[in-house]
């Protein structure tokens, strides 16, 4: 299977990068921050993202470009560069790779890491943030919901994956106890869904390619689901895994 994966993120990716959720205990429970990023230029223009950026070849140090350890020097100079916190790479703990889909705005494989921010004063980069926010995964959702915060698949669904974390060290005790999860994506249906690889139509010649979208209590539920239905507010997300 892992090869499997690989072969398949190969062929739809054109390069690497690295994301890094900071969290930390609020007072209503755990936040992330967002960023959120200018909205007349550069990649997702006007979303509110996790600081990251691209693997650099001063990233590499010696490693791969896809390695894990070019990816942790990106996040951490990326979270610096960005809004100006210093994280140790050492620190980071990965939990997830994302490979886009063809046609995605920026065809770069993502690894997600998250850690407890650190100490230190938030210092926004005027050229590629906008703002910056701490916020609760599941308040993001729901502005996200009413239109008010435009979010990314993969921010979405790490939003998701945290809302009910009670507190950092449990949400860092049980990512830190799963492997990285891969997410090898393709659009369908007008870019209006993304299929990930355990989802029964992924493979766009199979069985089940031309069956339409459908909510998880419709007859044919019963069919493997690992999608994200984004053609309505608030956006569907079916995991039967």
């Amino acid at each position: 299977m892992e090869s499997d994966l690989e072969t398949l993120a190969a062929g739809t990716a054109a390069g690497h990068a690295a994301t890094v959720v900071l969290l930390r205990d609020g007072e209503l429970g755990v936040e992330v921050l967002l960023a959120e990023r200018p909205r007349d230029r550069g990649s997702f223009a006007g979303a509110w993202v996790f600081p990251g950026g691209a693997v650099d070849e001063e990233d590499l140090g010696g490693d791969a470009e896809h390695s894990e350890w070019a990816a942790r020097r990106a996040a951490a100079r990326e979270t610096r560069e960005e809004v100006g916190l210093d994280v140790d790479p050492a620190d980071l703990v990965p939990f997830s790779r994302w490979t886009p889909p063809e046609g995605a705005q920026k065809r770069l494989i993502t690894t997600f890491f998250a850690v407890r921010v650190p100490d230190g004063e938030l210092r926004p980069a005027p050229d590629e943030v906008m703002a910056v926010e701490w916020i609760r995964p599941v308040d993001a959702l729901d502005r996200h919901a009413q239109g008010g915060m435009t979010l990314w698949p993969p921010t979405w669904v790490t939003l998701h994956t945290l809302q009910r974390a009670e507190s950092v060290d449990q949400a860092l005790r049980e990512l830190a106890s799963r492997d990285i999860r891969p997410y090898v994506s393709r659009f369908q249906r007008d870019r209006t869904v993304i299929v990930w690889q355990e989802d029964a139509e992924f493979d766009a010649d199979g069985e089940h390619a031309d069956r339409p979208a459908v909510p998880d209590d419709a007859p044919d539920a019963d069919l493997d689901r690992h999608r994200l239905m984004m053609d309505r507010l608030p956006w569907v997300y079916l995991n039967s895994f």
